[in-house]
């Protein structure tokens, strides 16, 4: 069975049986369900069982930010169900964006039940910095549209329509697009929070296997700095999608699911 956690849309995991009944757990996490519904139409077609669950206050959750001050509390949707794997059974969960740090804190904290964890243009911290060291360093300058509110807990942002246009969607479809405006929701990327927290061991998130699926057309995690966290936290694998944009989802979904396949038959 497979997890696979984005951002702050919702994860979702996909199950595939072999002729001998091989489950592969993966669990996504993003922005909201509705994102994985192009991969999950690819990967049920090919005998993949696609359930999905959204992250704390995200997506269809009903909590409001302030019901999920810390981190943890963001990410327990995807703890609660890692945790919750038959003994002997493990997931390769799947990060995309912000979603990266989840799946980084569930191979942490569960590192026993993960067999991958697969980074899409995610961010992925390393073992020797402090776990919100890659959020801080994200080469991005100019947030247009967005609206911060630094002065209520946890800190917030809400993207703006001409951030996510040019931005997140400049090569996916308009109507992906257009959908995820009216879904959008507050999002804090809790570095107060994660400062206060002591790096990823080595022995942990450090030693699970990881596998990175680079973007070369994201406008936020550019692909330089993709490949800069992949020289901090060396992986087992690296994927390319050269003509996917920060939402390789809508823009690059036979690719993506294609690639998410192959990983879940290699590691699982």
């Amino acid at each position: 069975m497979m997890h696979f956690p984005w951002n702050s849309y919702g994860p979702y995991h996909a199950c595939r049986t072999n002729c001998h009944r091989r489950r592969i757990n993966s669990h996504f996490a993003s922005y909201y369900l509705y994102v994985h519904a192009p991969v999950a139409t690819l990967l049920r077609a090919a005998d993949h069982r696609v359930d999905a669950l959204d992250l704390a206050a995200s997506g269809a959750d009903a909590r409001r930010l302030r019901e999920a001050p810390t981190f943890e509390d963001y990410s327990r949707p995807l703890l609660d169900a890692v945790r919750a794997l038959p003994d002997g059974e493990r997931a390769v969960l799947v990060g995309h964006s912000f979603g990266g740090m989840s799946v980084a804190l569930a191979a942490e904290e569960l590192p026993e039940k993960v067999a991958a964890a697969v980074f899409v243009t995610a961010l992925m911290p390393d073992c020797a910095k402090p776990r919100p060291d890659v959020i801080e360093k994200v080469p991005l300058s100019d947030w247009m549209d967005c609206v911060m509110d630094a002065e209520h807990e946890p800190p917030s942002v809400l993207f703006g329509p001409d951030f996510m246009r040019r931005k997140l969607y400049h090569l996916s479809p308009e109507e992906d697009f257009t959908l995820s405006q009216s879904l959008l929701r507050l999002s804090s990327y809790y570095v107060a929070d994660m400062h206060r927290r002591p790096p990823f061991s080595e022995a942990r998130y450090g030693a699970v296997r990881k596998v990175y699926v680079v973007c070369g057309q994201d406008q936020v995690i550019v692909e330089a700095y993709q490949r800069r966290m992949i020289a901090d936290c060396p992986v087992a694998e690296v994927r390319e999608i050269a003509a996917a944009d920060h939402m390789a989802m809508f823009s690059a979904p036979e690719e993506l699911a294609g690639h998410l396949a192959d990983v879940a038959n290699t590691y699982a």
